[in-house]
C-alpha cells in the first residue's frame, strides 16, 4: 500500500499552535499575579499607590505628609526665633512679632502633633539644617542689622509656606489634614503681617529671593489619592480665633 502524501501547511501550523499556546500560557502567568494581589484583602489601589495611605479620616498624600513635616520644622526654629525677637528686638513692632510667632507656632506646633499622632506620621525633632543657619544668623546679628535679619528671614520663610498651604488645603481628601491647614493658613497670614509691619520688609529683596528658589508646591497630580478608605470621620471644624491663635489647643466642640 503506497502511504498518504503529508497535508501541506500541517507542519507550520502545528508550530505556530505550539508558539501560540506558549505565549498565551506566558502571558497568563504575567497578569495572574497582579490580578491575585489587587483582590486580595487589604490591598488594591490604595496600597499600590505607595505616596498614598488610607486613613479613617480620608486618603493621606504624600503632599499632606510633607505639609506635616513642613508645619514641625516651622515651630521648630520660628518659635525659639520669635523667642529671641521679645528680647533683642529694638523696636516694639520687632518684639510684637516676636511674641505672635512664639503663640502662633505654639498653637500650630500641639495641633500639628495631635494630627500627625492620630495618622501615623512620624515627625522632625530638630530643625533642618537650613533653618539651624537662620538660627545662627539671628544668634550673631545686634541691634537694628537684628531686627533687620529678623523681619525679612522670617518673611521670606512665611511666604515659601504659604503656597505649600493654600495647595494643601485645595487639593487634600484628609479632614484632620484640612483643617490644620485652615489654622495653619490664618497663623502664616498672620505672622505675614505683623512682620511686615515692623517696616524692615525688603520687598525687592523677598522678590528675588522667592524668584530664585520658586515658591511652587509640588505637584498634587502624582500624589493624587486613588484610595477608598471606607467611612470617612468628619471633623467639626475649630473655633474661630482672632489673630494670633490661642497658646493652646480648641475646646472640644459642645463644651
Amino acid at each position: 500500500m503506497r502511504p498518504r502524501p503529508p497535508v501541506k501547511g500541517r507542519g507550520i501550523f502545528s508550530g505556530t499552535g505550539i508558539i501560540v499556546t506558549g505565549l498565551a500560557a506566558t502571558l497568563a502567568a504575567l497578569i495572574f499575579p497582579v490580578w491575585s494581589y489587587e483582590n486580595q484583602s487589604g490591598t488594591g489601589a490604595d496600597v499600590l499607590n505607595a505616596q498614598t495611605v488610607a486613613t479613617q479620616y480620608g486618603p493621606l498624600s504624600a503632599l499632606d505628609q510633607e505639609f506635616l513635616t513642613k508645619v514641625r520644622l516651622a515651630g521648630l526654629w520660628e518659635l525659639p526665633a520669635g523667642q529671641q525677637a521679645r528680647l533683642k528686638g529694638t523696636t516694639v513692632a520687632v518684639r510684637t512679632a516676636g511674641q505672635h510667632l512664639v503663640e502662633g507656632h505654639t498653637f500650630l506646633d500641639e495641633r500639628v502633633r495631635e494630627v500627625a499622632a492620630k495618622l501615623g506620621v512620624s515627625l522632625p525633632n530638630e530643625p533642618n539644617d537650613q533653618q539651624k543657619d537662620w538660627l545662627a544668623e539671628l544668634n550673631a546679628a545686634q541691634g537694628m542689622d537684628y531686627d533687620r535679619t529678623f523681619a525679612n528671614t522670617l518673611r521670606l520663610a512665611h511666604g515659601r509656606v504659604f503656597s505649600v498651604v493654600a495647595q494643601v488645603r485645595a487639593v487634600t481628601q484628609n479632614s484632620l489634614v484640612r483643617e490644620l491647614a485652615d489654622d495653619a493658613n490664618t497663623t502664616v497670614l498672620d505672622h505675614i503681617k505683623i512682620l511686615e509691619a515692623t517696616g524692615f520688609v525688603d520687598f525687592d529683596a523677598l522678590a528675588r529671593d522667592m524668584a530664585a528658589t520658586g515658591t511652587s508646591a509640588p505637584a498634587a497630580g502624582a500624589s493624587a489619592p486613588a484610595a477608598a478608605p471606607g467611612t470617612v470621620v468628619p471633623v467639626t471644624p475649630s473655633p474661630t480665633y482672632t489673630l494670633p491663635p490661642a497658646a493652646a489647643s480648641p475646646a472640644p466642640a459642645g463644651t
